[in-house]
């Protein structure tokens, strides 16, 4: 059972120094036991006191970690606005070994596609899983093996059959696979395997109380590199799993359920395949494997999955530096933003639709919209003049214009006193910004 906050208390070094970053050893102490504190923070705490508080120190959900940096679990809230999330769901393609040479490398070619730079943001695919359809061991192990050195993607090698999983990993323990599935059948060859080569392994059974079960025998073999696998393949009951799992783990500290959890879609059609995925990243998957490698498929569920592990306090932000869009010159006009990424490329695909090479200064306004920041003092003239000298603009126009937002005319007058350049109010929406650069022509 976990410590309480007074029993953790009474282990600490009662310094009272700060250096773990909260005031007191007793708000540490009630920290570490709700699970939102390390205790290496901790910089006197004695050896004797860290062995005992170790449960206690424990993440809710361990952080198990596989292939070239794939992260899985380590969260210890049920909702963001709680804590930020800080492990994105891996997602991983199915790969089957029943794939000739030919598809197998087509297959490939298209994974290695799925690359994406959404509003200033790169996203990428996490991993492959290679998965024994064929019922051949060494055609398992060389499809597998080919993945491997096309790809540095993170594997997940998926089997039944032990000795083929060991075919497999005498070339690829190196890499750090994630395998499975170890089941109440095999577990102890399959538990035994993972601990010899490092790796980390599935546990699955089909029903919360049986996987409990499984994860203590699994236990007891002196491993605990475990990802969790419920076994429902039904969107219904996996979203039932995955919840009760998490809450599990989370609100009762139900130590056989601190793992992180894998799931796998069972539509065929990809646009539904997409939209189940989409319910797992949402809740709780650590890693969803899917069927689909269609650009068009993947990026609305990775655009999702960003959505829900970008801090909620953070805004998204660009750069706040001078962009250019077309092959701009010393006559193209100058358009000042702010440096959230919605208000910005708002604005950038709205010059670019325009067809006028423009160059455009996001201003540092951390990451808040026109309006915000100015109500907040963050979109100033002098502010916006020390951006334009910092910037350069001056050696790369003739001209001595600058365009502001419509909703901050207001600043237009002591904008061209500070600059010496003319303030032009733009419009007050980005989708003016088409008929209003016509003005400028």
């Amino acid at each position: 059972m976990a410590l309480t906050g007074l029993e953790i208390y009474k282990q600490l070094p009662k310094k009272n120094c700060g250096e773990c970053g909260v005031p007191t050893c007793l708000a540490f102490a009630m920290a570490l036991a709700s699970g939102k504190a390390a205790l290496d923070a901790c910089p006197y705490v004695t050896e004797a006191a860290r062995e005992n508080l170790d449960s206690a120190a424990a993440p809710p959900i361990k952080a198990i970690k596989f292939g070239k940096d794939s992260v899985l679990g380590d969260e210890t809230v049920l909702f963001r606005h709680d804590k930020t999330f800080y492990h994105p769901t891996t997602l991983l393609i199915q790969v089957s070994d029943t794939l000739n040479d030919d598809q197998l490398n087509a297959k490939i070619q298209e994974i290695k596609g799925l690359e994406f730079e959404r509003v200033g943001l790169q996203y990428t695919l996490d991993g492959v899983a290679i998965v024994q359809e064929s019922g051949d061991a060494a055609r398992f192990a060389k499809v597998a093996a080919t993945v491997a050195e096309a790809t540095d993607k993170s594997l997940l090698l998926l089997s039944s059959d032990v000795g083929a999983l060991k075919a497999a990993l005498a070339q690829l323990a190196a890499r750090k696979p994630l395998i499975g599935a170890a089941t109440s059948e095999n577990y102890e060859a399959m538990v035994n395997l993972a601990k010899e080569n490092s790796v980390p392994v599935i546990l699955k059974e089909e029903g919360l109380d049986a996987l409990e079960e499984l994860v203590t025998k699994a236990q007891a073999l002196g491993y605990k590199e475990f990802v969790l696998d419920p076994g429902a393949r039904t969107p219904v009951q996996t979203l039932a799993n995955l919840t009760h799992l998490r809450r599990l783990a989370i609100k009762k500290k139900f130590r056989p359920f601190g793992y992180p959890v894998i799931a796998y879609t069972s539509n065929s059609e990809p646009m539904e395949e997409i939209m189940e995925a989409s319910v797992y990243v949402a809740k709780y998957a650590s890693a969803v494997v899917l069927k689909t490698s269609k650009k068009a498929h993947i990026l609305p569920l990775m655009t999702l999955r960003q959505n829900i592990y970008t801090d909620p306090q953070k805004p998204i932000q660009v750069e706040p530096k001078l962009h250019s869009v077309g092959n701009v010159n010393e006559n193209s006009p100058l358009y000042i933003t702010t440096n959230f990424s919605l208000t910005y490329y708002s604005v950038e695909g709205e010059v670019e639709t325009s067809k006028i090479p423009s160059y455009i200064l996001p201003i540092d306004t951390d990451g808040t919209s026109v309006l915000t920041a100015y109500a907040a003092g963050k979109f100033e003239p002098e502010k916006i003049v020390e951006a334009m000298v910092a910037s350069g603009i001056a050696d790369k126009v003739k001209h001595r214009n600058v365009i502001i937002p419509g909703y901050v005319a207001v600043i237009s007058g002591k904008l061209s006193e500070l600059s010496g350049w003319k303030a032009v109010v733009g419009p007050r929406e980005s989708s003016g910004i088409v008929s209003f650069s016509k003005s400028l022509t």
